[in-house]
């Protein structure tokens, strides 16, 4: 029906309405144009007095139109169906995970990540761009109330500090991932407080577990893992640079192992010296043909020695917080402090720290072997001392 036939508002210009056929109920319209004389001419219905329109309201709806306050309902169709659209499209924290994913495939770091990532299952369905500072405080307060069972120990334990600051930098690693790939926009906004961890917890074995872990791998009979562990505690290697090696990664010509950047934490290529220690161990280690150095099921990437490590550690009676991997590593590392032969630059780089700051927990060790290397200076300078009082006697 055209607006010829329908009534024109006496009050305000631009207002018509038309009455129903009962006449109960009344439909207002407006007409106005965008951009002036010349323009387009809009014509569209704007309620019902049923739903409380008025002609006063149905003014004001149509100076906000004028005025772009407000889309034309034309307008406001089509921003529905693009934010419709949008919304299939949209990059949400899941759908930057399935990508990141895919892109990561196959390195071992994914596994910690695909654990990580069940953590975040509130935040699973929004974007960076809908996500708050008050989203990620909701999610560290509900990360540091969560409790979890203990596996082969019985009973539960709370989620450590340690392992909520993870959670949180891997979500931050998520979205900095979508930004750099277009999918969402920077998000200044955002701040991580993360929580305070206090767990420079340095593992080491004394010289007598030393002796004991040793005659226990001596006696092994899955010589895949003793050589595993061994070579952990001659190289200070990590546990993904281990699992990842493989025999084209051993120099045995010219002494060094290269870890590659694929299976580094830090992403960077390293090269560490093949002690002979460690070329004995290697030796040892029964090939069978695939390019792994410990590989695991049809000679693929293996991911854990987990029951060969917990049966280890209870014949050598190590302590029962003792970690395997990280504690073989530390027990490298502390020795090496210790001797008074390796200054902390040195055992960075045999460690491959990427920044000194994380050799510094083994400082007290290479302090404790200068205070040494000081009374041996003592005792020298007692002996001149005493050798030149016999000779003024004489």
């Amino acid at each position: 029906m055209s607006l010829q036939k329908r009534q024109k508002s006496k009050r305000y210009p631009g207002v018509y309405y038309r009455d129903d056929a009962m006449g109960k109920d009344r439909t207002y319209y407006i007409r106005y144009r965008l951009g002036g004389r010349g323009a387009r001419q809009v014509e569209e219905p704007v309620g019902k007095s049923a739903a409380g329109m008025t002609e006063a309201k149905a003014n004001q709806i149509r100076m906000d139109r004028m005025r772009g306050r407000e889309l034309s309902n034309t307008e406001r169709r089509r921003v529905d169906a693009v934010n419709k659209h949008s919304l299939k499209d949209r990059a949400t924290i899941r759908s930057i995970w399935a990508l990141y994913r895919d892109v990561n495939s196959g390195k071992p770091i994914l596994k910690t990540d695909a654990c990580l990532f069940k953590y975040l299952s509130k935040l699973h369905n929004k974007t960076p761009e809908e996500i708050t500072t008050s989203d990620i405080d909701s999610l560290r307060k509900d990360l540091m109330s969560v409790v979890k069972e203990r596996k082969g120990r019985g009973g539960t334990k709370p989620l450590a500090s340690q392992t909520v600051k993870h959670i949180l930098a891997f979500l931050r690693r998520l979205i900095n991932f979508s930004v750099k790939r277009g999918m969402s926009s920077p998000q200044a906004h955002l701040h991580f407080e993360m929580p305070v961890v206090d767990n420079v917890k340095t593992e080491f074995l004394t010289n007598d577990q030393i002796l004991r872990l040793k005659r226990v791998l001596d006696e092994e009979p899955d010589r895949l893992a003793a050589g595993f562990f061994m070579l952990a505690l001659t190289t200070g290697m990590r546990k993904g640079a281990l699992l990842g090696l493989l025999w084209q990664d051993v120099d045995f010509e010219k002494g060094f192992i290269t870890l590659r950047g694929d299976t580094a934490k830090k992403g960077k290529t390293d090269i560490i010296p093949l002690s002979e220690a460690s070329r004995s161990v290697l030796n040892e280690i029964p090939r069978s043909g695939s390019e792994y150095v410990f590989p695991g099921k049809n000679g693929g990437r293996r991911w854990d020695f987990r029951r060969a490590a917990l049966r280890i550690k209870k014949k050598a009676a190590l302590p029962d917080d003792f970690r395997p991997l990280h504690g073989l590593r530390h027990t490298f590392a502390s020795l090496l402090a210790s001797s008074g032969n390796v200054d902390l630059y040195t055992l960075q780089k045999l460690l491959t720290h990427s920044s000194p700051q994380m050799t510094q927990r083994y400082a007290h060790l290479a302090d404790e072997a200068m205070k040494r290397a000081a009374n041996v200076a003592d005792s020298i300078f007692d002996d001149i001392v005493s050798q030149q009082e016999m000779e003024l006697k004489k």
